[in-house]
């Protein structure tokens, strides 16, 4: 049996444990975060052990080692992928496993396809990204809870017992969200950087719609606040959100929110919206919150009942959580679909991931109406 085999068997029972703590109203706070920290040490072993059990599998299978950390070796990894594409591998892919015809996108266009799926409106930048090892798992975090302080006590009175803090636990499991697209058998016998450019770029742009849509539908799941003009974006910036969250929150619309805030003047006629003076480009509502404009068609309006703008308002990244397998796998064949009748060949991507509330309280999920 493989080490890291053995490792997995080791985590469930550990998962178990913390299940079991979990349930126990009189587990104890260090038994709990004990048992999480041999969770995050032990998912981190077993990422670890299943890289060198893989390398291994590779030094044998090539007589010698992989070179590491030299630019040469990486060129001609990227080389030896593109090669692979070109054989059209017609195996299903699975978990983890090259030889059954699926194969992990090397380092340095996994980078690419990052920096892609970030250039754009890309609202990850805005949540907290955590990368994950596995397929499942989960975080403890402080429960918000409103302390109420000690009580007076007399000189020889008896203190009071005060109210411990309480933890909630956040699971997560991450699901899979895939594509494909067809590309002329023509430009596979193209160049490397021809070949290369196409997939980076659809696989950049799919990763980065897909995951706008996960936050967004995370985001949609709070309650609607009401919104009519300025006084109430102050109701919900002064009295709704905590304090806490004034510094680090910024407001998300789409086109229709913005055309409504841009147009909002004082008595004197003067725009409300201010530019940022460290980016000109971009404005604030009132001085201090940051706006971040999506499209109409990533942020629809709400049309249920008349036509409804959304601005969400908040901290974000306190807010929302997304737990990132990182790990992007392509497969290809001439044979799927129509792919043989037409002479072209299918690329298929997959990613795994999952967006989490974390903190409901860190936003507001307001709505305009608009006539």
């Amino acid at each position: 049996m493989l080490k890291s085999v053995e490792m997995k068997q080791q985590l469930e029972a550990l998962n178990n444990k913390a299940k079991a703590l979990l349930e126990n109203k009189d587990a104890k706070l260090e038994d709990i975060q004990a048992v999480n920290n041999d969770i995050e040490m032990l998912q981190a072993k077993i990422a670890v052990q299943e890289k060198i059990e893989a390398d291994e599998k590779s030094a044998a299978a090539n007589k010698t080692p992989e070179p590491v950390n030299q630019p040469q070796a990486q060129e001609d990894e990227i080389k030896k992928f593109l090669n692979a594409v070109r054989t059209k591998f017609q195996n299903a892919m699975s978990e983890g496993s090259n030889s059954d015809g699926g194969y992990t996108v090397p380092q340095d266009i996994q980078t690419e396809i990052n920096e892609l799926r970030e250039a754009k409106d890309a609202l990850e930048s805005l949540i907290t990204v955590e990368p994950v090892t596995t397929l499942s798992g989960s975080r403890v975090f402080k429960a918000r809870a409103q302390q109420t302080g000690f009580a007076e006590v007399a000189e020889d009175g008896t203190i009071p017992e005060s109210a411990t803090p309480q933890f909630t636990q956040l699971g997560y499991k991450v699901k899979k969200y895939a594509g494909f697209f067809k590309i002329t058998n023509e430009l596979l016998k193209d160049s490397d950087q021809a070949l290369r450019a196409s997939l980076v770029k659809w696989i950049g742009d799919e990763s980065r719609v897909t995951r706008n849509k996960l936050i967004l539908a995370e985001l949609a799941k709070k309650a609607k606040t009401a919104i009519a003009n300025f006084d109430d974006l102050k109701d919900v910036v002064n009295e709704v959100l905590d304090p806490a969250f004034e510094s680090t929150s910024v407001v998300v619309t789409n086109q229709t929110g913005y055309n409504w805030l841009d147009k909002q003047k004082d008595s004197d006629g003067i725009y409300l919206l201010q530019k940022d003076p460290t980016q000109p480009t971009r404005k604030l509502l009132f001085g201090l919150y940051p706006i971040q404009k999506v499209s109409n068609k990533d942020l629809p309006n709400d049309t249920t009942a008349g036509k409804k703008a959304p601005i969400i308002i908040g901290d974000l990244k306190e807010a929302v959580v997304l737990f990132d397998r990182q790990q992007t796998d392509i497969a290809a064949s001439d044979v799927a679909g129509d792919a043989f009748l037409t002479d072209k060949t299918l690329f298929r991507a997959i990613e795994r991931e999952e967006v989490k509330t974390r903190d409901a309280e860190a936003f507001v999920y307001g709505q305009i109406a608009i006539a």
